[in-house]
């Protein structure tokens, strides 16, 4: 049997729905597994031996449009698809995986375009989205939160670029920083990031910083005369899967960074602005301490942050202080 299993949305989102893989292959262990993501969520998945392939779905460039919907529709009904799993929920996957004309299609019960799926599984909105992602086989086998790991695999060190393997301390001796994030809300305030570099570089680690091209302004601001090594904007998806694997543990917002601490297993500090682990959205299965301002009346403003605060106060970003933050680093370093 062919299988296909699709999650396009955020790079978080494709980590947190790794679980899945494994609990398919545990019903269908004899299966050829597929699955559909995105170009950089592709560098995530793609090197899980469950996996039998990925099939990246550009759906903001060259598969955008009724043209590129309809080339990728042929492409997965070439591929011969006995059925499909689709985490993602919007109307253009709906509308795909109905013209690929996959015999059995499944999706949940809150998709745009949910009449064109044969079933539909309920997500549970007060659990952890590691396993709402999993209900998509409630009724198939039974959901064990013991046994839902998210899956990364890590390249080894020969396919890192020789930009990162220059300026990488060995494993163990240095901390990740991520003060970036694709929701202008969910950044707590450089300044914060900052105090916390100096208070590990005061506990003899190296400090690494971490992020997208995007993130490179934010980084600057904290590195700046700080003898701290700024990555952002030149490492892959890969590379800092990579990078966050060696680290002593990781300072982020609540980001792709902070799920992919928790699927490696590595101690994580995660500031929480805009947004509240109260969401399903928080550290899981991971050694980590979440720290957010409790205090507004306008928190959580939204699920997954936005880009500009509703009310034009930012306080959720500017607090909490960076002692908070720092005490809880002590506490993760012992």
């Amino acid at each position: 049997m062919r299988i296909l299993l699709v999650q396009t949305s955020f790079l978080g989102d494709t980590i947190l729905s790794t679980p899945v893989i494994s609990g398919i292959k545990q019903l269908y262990p004899q299966s050829d597994l597929w699955m559909m993501t995105t170009p950089l969520s592709a560098d995530l998945v793609r090197r899980d031996p469950l996996l039998s392939g990925v099939i990246s779905f550009d759906k903001r460039n060259k598969d955008a449009g009724i043209c590129g919907l309809l080339r990728m529709s042929r492409r997965l009904n070439l591929m011969r698809f006995d059925r499909v799993y689709s985490l993602h929920r919007s109307y253009r996957t709906s509308l795909l995986l109905w013209l690929a004309r996959i015999p059995l299609r499944i999706g949940c019960t809150d998709a745009k375009g949910r009449f064109i799926y044969h079933r539909l599984r309920k997500r549970d909105f007060g659990q952890h989205d590691v396993i709402r992602n999993m209900s998509i086989l409630e009724g198939e086998t039974a959901l064990d939160p013991d046994s839902m790991n998210m899956r990364l695999f890590v390249p080894p060190w020969h396919e890192i670029g020789t930009e990162v393997r220059a300026c990488l301390p060995p494993s163990g001796t240095y901390a990740v920083l991520v003060p970036g994030s694709a929701w202008r809300t969910k950044m707590w305030h450089w300044q914060g990031f900052r105090e916390v570099a100096g208070y590990l570089l005061d506990r003899n680690l190296s400090v690494v910083l971490l992020g997208s091209q995007q993130d490179q302004p934010v980084c600057a601001l904290v590195a700046q005369n700080l003898p701290v090594i700024d990555l952002s904007g030149h490492s892959t998806v890969a590379e800092a899967m990579y990078v966050i694997q060696g680290a002593r543990l990781v300072v982020c917002n609540d980001s792709m960074s902070m799920h992919m601490a928790s699927a490696l297993h590595i101690p994580t500090a995660a500031v929480f602005c805009a947004t509240s682990p109260d969401f399903g959205y928080g550290p899981w299965k991971n050694r980590a301490i979440v720290i957010e301002q409790k205090n507004l009346d306008c928190k959580p403003c939204r699920p997954h942050g936005s880009l500009r605060c509703p009310d034009g106060t930012e306080a959720c970003m500017r607090g909490p202080a960076a002692v908070e933050v720092i005490e809880a680093v002590g506490q993760l370093l012992g």
